[in-house]
């Protein structure tokens, strides 16, 4: 499983599940489909799903987490 970081423009950063092509490919699908439009991602380390607003994304990298 590979993990990608997210960074917003207000400096938050989040590590979700997925490559970097998949989580660059939801954020682009997400985006092209409005402007209140959420990409869906497992957040690290929990269960749980985040929703990003891809307008609001600052950079996306490989995540350093290895399992």
């Amino acid at each position: 499983m590979g993990y990608a970081e997210i960074r917003l423009l207000n400096g938050d950063a989040f590590i979700v599940e997925g490559t970097l092509d998949e989580v660059e490919s939801k954020l682009s699908d997400a985006a092209r489909s409005g402007q209140s439009r959420l990409a869906w991602f497992t957040a690290y380390g929990t269960d749980g799903s985040i929703g990003i607003n891809p307008a609001h994304v600052a950079s996306l990298k490989v995540s350093e987490i290895s399992e």
